[in-house]
This record gives C-alpha cells, structure tokens and sequence, in this order.
C-alpha cells in the first residue's frame, strides 16, 4: 500500500496537503494481467522504449498516448479509502469520482507522466509484496 502525501491548490485558491491511499490486491493484478493477450507487464515492457533519452522531449503518438492511458488506469485501479482500522480499503466509483474532481488527481498524474521513475516507484509500491 501507497500512502501518498499530495499537496495541490483547492477551488478556493488554498494550498492543501493530503494523504492518498493506492493499493492493488492481487486479484486487481490478476484481472489486469488477463486484460491483454500475453499478459499486462509484458504489453507495458513493449511500449516503453529502451533508448529514450531523458533530454530528448517526448514524441506524442499512440504510444505515449497508450502509456499516458495506463499511468491513468493503474492510479484509477489502485485509488481507495483505507478505513480507520485498517481492515477495509474501499474502491467505490464515487469515492474515485471524488478524487479525480479534485487538483491532487491532475497534480499526481501530472507527476507521473513528468518522470517515468515516478511511474516504476508507483506500481512498486502498490503490488502486494506477496503476489
């Protein structure tokens, strides 16, 4: 589990820090893994090229617009609520609504799509350690 402090400016002009909770099951993984022919974590490995340069900008084409959709679907997949003593980590669609609603979604995806380290960080921190 992610416990992710995001500080981002609210409607009313205030600067506000946050704690967000992002975790999968493995179920999550499971479902995500089956959801593409030859399976999610392979797909992923064929989009992301190996000689990118760092300095070089980024070239908008489907590519990066896949991998901009997935960033987005494994924040969106790992969002929830974990409840006061710790048993539960709710995923409803209002709960995700909420989130996305809000400045601390667009700042956080921002984040990721800004540093592709993020990304691996991300989804390290998010796979249970067991599956």
């Amino acid at each position: 589990m992610l416990k992710k402090t995001i500080t981002y400016t609210d409607f009313n002009g205030n600067e506000v820090s946050e704690d967000f909770f992002f975790n999968l099951s493995k179920l999550e993984l499971s479902e995500l893994e089956m959801s593409v022919d030859g399976g999610f974590a392979e797909y992923i490995k064929t989009l992301v090229p190996e000689d990118q340069d760092p300095n070089e900008p980024i070239k908008i084409d489907a590519r990066t617009r896949e991998i901009w959709n997935i960033v987005k679907l494994l924040v969106d997949t790992a969002y929830g609520v974990k409840s006061e003593d710790g048993k539960r980590f709710r995923k409803t669609e209002e709960d995700l609504q909420a989130f996305r609603e809000s400045n601390a979604y667009s700042e956080f995806i921002m984040e990721l799509a800004e540093n592709p380290d993020k990304v691996e960080e991300f989804v390290n921190a998010v796979v249970p350690s067991n599956a």
